[in-house]
């Protein structure tokens, strides 16, 4: 027998649209997210800026992505989405979140199911005694290494990003460059990955932004850098060009010096049968299969070894292994199967918190 559609909010953060115009992996997820609920026919509505897109119900807390228009104080767009969320929280079976930890003090007082899924670094020493007062808040981690600094909050399960299955020109030949893409910050590993191609020989092309937080460092350690030879700054880059960037590239490097949450950028290049090179740092090993999807190295010889293994794998076979794993309608049942559990009879803070499931 068939189950019940859901009625299922999703909160997201303001900061961007919803997708984003250009960069913003926590919004894109959650765009991905809704549309593959909806088109699994739940009542899905959407908490995000007015200039979202969506086939979802759309609540617009903001007229625009509040990092386009400089926002001055965006805690205070936050403090209204969170109110608008709550006079609206009987209308849902669950409300899923998307915003770290704002909404708790509200979502412990609220008649109603809550989910929240964490898409940031978890091992900062405030976050230990936050978690340890919201131990009745469920959580769903984007990697099983992600959650490992607060292994005893809890966690309902570990559900990893997906894509559109639709994602992606397959291109089976690869091409001659390296690429980056992302955010140039000092965990981000930008100068690694110049070193890497420059020891191997490759051109190494840089679609990525700056935020303001980073300018420094970009000034300072990475603009001198990107005099060298065949190195290009291309900048931030919308979801239109993605395909072609990522598609013909030899590989993309993913040099993170940091406990990476997830890196929704390795499965974009493999959407498009790219592999990637990256450091077994946080998520990596969880989202690389190495030796299929890529190579898993801890420096920058072991990364310029790799770029011979990678010119020998399969390009399909990549993309296969992205169907298998990485499809944002997997990711939609693992969450409705978590939805269902929290909208059950009993009460949503008395369900058990499991480990880590192997997603």
């Amino acid at each position: 027998m068939a189950q019940r559609a859901l009625a299922i909010a999703q909160v997201a953060p303001l900061h961007e649209a919803v997708p984003p115009k250009l960069y913003g992996g926590t919004e894109r997820v959650v765009s991905y997210l809704t549309e593959a609920l909806v088109a699994m026919g739940h009542d899905v509505t959407l908490f995000a800026t007015g200039d979202s897109e969506t086939g979802a119900r759309l609540v617009p807390v903001v007229p625009s992505a509040l990092r386009l228009t400089g926002a001055a104080d965006p805690i205070a767009a936050h403090v209204l989405l969170l109110e608008q969320v709550a006079t609206r929280a009987a209308d849902f079976d669950v409300i899923h979140f998307h915003c770290d930890y704002l909404h708790f003090p509200i979502s412990r007082r609220l008649d109603a199911s809550t989910l929240t899924t964490l898409h940031g670094r978890l091992d900062i020493p405030e976050l230990v005694p936050l978690y340890r007062e919201f131990t009745d808040a469920p959580l769903v981690s984007i990697s099983n290494a992600q959650r490992a600094p607060l292994p005893w909050a809890c966690w309902m399960a570990t559900i990893y990003h997906g894509l559109p299955a639709e994602t992606g020109t397959l291109r089976e030949r690869p091409g001659d460059y390296l690429a980056v893409l992302g955010r140039i910050s000092p965990e981000k590993g930008v100068d690694r990955a110049i070193e890497i191609a420059r020891r191997a020989g490759m051109d190494l092309r840089i679609a990525a932004k700056v935020d303001d937080a980073d300018r420094a460092y970009f000034e300072a350690v990475i603009r001198p850098l990107l005099d060298e030879p065949g190195i290009e700054y291309i900048g931030e880059i919308g979801e239109e060009d993605k395909d072609a960037f990522l598609g013909e590239a030899h590989a993309l490097l993913f040099p993170v010096d940091w406990p990476e949450p997830f890196g929704l950028v390795m499965i974009e290049a493999m959407a498009r049968g790219t592999p990637v090179i990256g450091y077994r740092r946080g998520s990596v090993p969880e989202v690389v299969d190495d030796g299929v999807t890529g190579c898993l190295v801890d420096s920058v010889d072991e990364a310029v070894r790799a770029l011979e293994s990678v010119r020998t794998m399969s390009r399909a076979g990549v993309r296969a292994r992205f169907d298998e794993r990485f499809t944002s309608w997997r990711m939609a049942r693992e969450y409705v199967d978590v939805y269902r559990r929290l909208s059950a009879p009993s009460p949503h803070w008395s369900l058990p918190c499991e480990p880590a499931s192997s997603a």
